[in-house]
C-alpha cells in the first residue's frame, strides 16, 4: 500500500484548503486517518473516517473541517475551511499502518 498527499500550501487566515490521499495497492482495512504534526510538537490526529463512514474530529477543527472518502477513486480528503494560523503543520494521512509522505499546511496571519 502506498498513500500520495496532495493539496497543502499557503493561504491566509479564513481561508481554504481541500487536501487529497490516494491510496495505490489492495488492504483489508478501510479506516482512514488525517494528522498532522507542528514543528517541535507531536503528531496529533485531526479526523478519520471509518469503513462505515462514521467520522471523528479533534475538538480543535470541530465545524471547520471535513473528512469525506471517494471509494471509487481510493481517495480521502480532508476539507478545510475558516484556517487559523495554530491550523499550521504538516499533514499526513495514515491507512493500513501506512503513512503518505506529509503535505506542508501554512496558515498566515
Amino acid at each position: 500500500v502506498q498513500l500520495q498527499a496532495s493539496g497543502g500550501g499557503l493561504v491566509q487566515a479564513g481561508g481554504s484548503l481541500r487536501l487529497s490521499c490516494k491510496r495505490t495497492g489492495r488492504t483489508l482495512t478501510f479506516k482512514y486517518g488525517w494528522y498532522r504534526q507542528a514543528p517541535g510538537e507531536q503528531r496529533e490526529l485531526v479526523a478519520d473516517i471509518s469503513r462505515l463512514g462514521a467520522t471523528n474530529y479533534a475538538d480543535s477543527v470541530k465545524g471547520r473541517f471535513t473528512i469525506s472518502r471517494d471509494t471509487a477513486r481510493n481517495t480521502v480528503y480532508l476539507q478545510m475551511n475558516a484556517l487559523k494560523p495554530e491550523d499550521t503543520a504538516v499533514y499526513y494521512c495514515n491507512h493500513a499502518d501506512t503513512w503518505g509522505q506529509g503535505t506542508q499546511v501554512t496558515v498566515s496571519s
